[in-house]
């Protein structure tokens, strides 16, 4: 087996370099998984992964994935102890055979131990396992000389996009005060509301495009435009600009601020990565980030949305001439009006609530009262509401993506790489 594509490719002969390989695959060294290689051709053409246990039928989706990709061979490789990854080989097996897709190998991988599922023969796969380091193999150092990198772990990849600490945090707090305290001023002062959405929302589009290019001349913005971006792109038409004019480039920006971001204003920061992470071909990046966006958001339809196709193992190649463009966007959506700032204000009002739950927390500390529950209560009460309140400004969007997506099924998403070399 090849790796494909016009990247540097190396040739896989046994299973101890398969298993040197598939590191490098998804990015980081998989513990607790089940790991599917498709191939066409003898070239790789995706590998996705999926941590285990998981639910019944979550592989379902594989047959359409062999069909679109024209895959005609597959690999699977379980890592973990045999009673957790046994029955999701097999699994995995069933399905390849039912879409009439030959399984090469399939391995499973444990403490420095490898076994096959097909291959009984004891002089080459002992029942005792055979051991390996996939460090130690010459297909990683090849790779590393390629600049491919395998991360010890998922955490460590999910430290790469983890939101900033320390005195950079603090600046990004302040510098979102007074982005703040801006906005509230100038819509307090406002004679015609809807005449200052419109402006408002006219400058915000400046500053996406501006800031797009400032990155894409390898610049980055400061803290006060950082933070007036995560105000512009609450409003859905604003972040829907970005998303339409989406290109691989614009990664950095949006990894950019779903970091630096205070978190009410991630998910459409962490969203707009996702979708650049996946037209890339990195769904790895692209689950964590939409992990990130759920937790603090569940119901943000973007990164349900995203997550669905993810989840079931669609190609962004999908949307492909079917995204609208930036005209398009105000033929349907019309003019700005005051409405379109509502998720906004919801957002604003959630960190008036925060700070006064923060400070009645100060005076009970002060008082000497334990009592709490009370105020806790309450500010769970109101953060669901400023939730459920945009939900329904966010039903408007991605009809594109939502027509080509299928139903959610309750699946926890496969992380995969597509046509990913060594």
């Amino acid at each position: 087996m090849t790796t494909n594509t016009s990247e540097p490719s190396l040739t896989l002969a046994g299973p101890a370099d398969i298993l040197a390989a598939v590191p490098y695959l998804v990015g980081f060294h998989p513990a607790d998984s089940l790991i599917v290689v498709g191939l066409a051709r003898g070239q790789v053409k995706v590998a996705a992964r999926w941590s285990l246990p998981f639910p019944p039928g979550t592989l379902a989706p594989l047959p359409p994935l062999f069909e679109r990709e024209g895959i005609t061979r597959v690999i699977v490789i379980g890592y973990g102890p045999g009673e957790r990854v046994t029955p999701a080989v097999d699994e995995a097996r069933a399905f390849a055979a039912r879409a009439g897709v030959e399984v090469d190998e399939a391995l499973r991988a444990h403490e420095g131990r490898y076994w096959s599922y097909v291959c009984d023969v004891a002089h080459c796969c002992p029942p005792g396992g055979t051991p390996f380091d996939p460090t130690a193999s010459p297909i990683a150092a090849e790779a590393t000389v390629h600049g491919m990198v395998a991360l010890p772990d998922r955490q460590t990849l999910e430290n790469t996009i983890a939101p900033v600490t320390g005195p950079v945090r603090m600046a990004m707090r302040r510098a979102t005060a007074d982005a703040v305290a801006g906005f509230r001023a100038g819509l307090t002062a406002a004679a015609d509301p809807d005449a200052f959405a419109r402006e408002f929302v006219a400058h915000a589009l400046v500053r996406v495009r501006a800031a797009l290019a400032v990155h894409a001349a390898g610049g980055r913005v400061d803290d006060a435009e950082a933070a007036r971006l995560g105000l512009d792109l609450a409003v859905v038409r604003v972040r829907d600009e970005a998303w339409t004019l989406m290109e691989d480039g614009h990664i950095g920006l949006w990894k950019d601020l779903m970091r630096r971001l205070e978190p009410r204003f991630v998910p459409p920061a962490a969203s707009l990565f996702a979708m650049g992470s996946w037209r890339s071909g990195d769904s790895v990046l692209a689950t964590i980030a939409l992990e990130r966006v759920l937790a603090i958001h569940p119901g943000y339809s973007m990164a349900n949305l995203l997550m669905h196709a993810l989840r079931n193992l669609l190609s962004p190649g999908m949307l492909r001439g079917r995204m609208p463009t930036p005209a398009d966007l105000d033929t349907a959506m019309g003019a700005a009006r005051a409405s379109w700032l509502v998720p906004l204000l919801d957002l604003l009002d959630q960190d008036d609530q925060d700070g006064r739950n923060d400070r009645q927390d100060g005076r009970n500390d002060q008082e000497g009262r334990n009592d709490q529950k009370g105020w806790d209560d309450q500010e769970g009460r109101n953060d669901q509401k400023g939730w459920d309140d945009q939900e329904g400004w966010d039903d408007q969007e991605a009809p594109a993506l939502r027509a080509a997506t299928p139903a959610a099924d309750g699946q926890s998403p496969p992380s995969s790489r597509r046509r990913r070399s060594l």
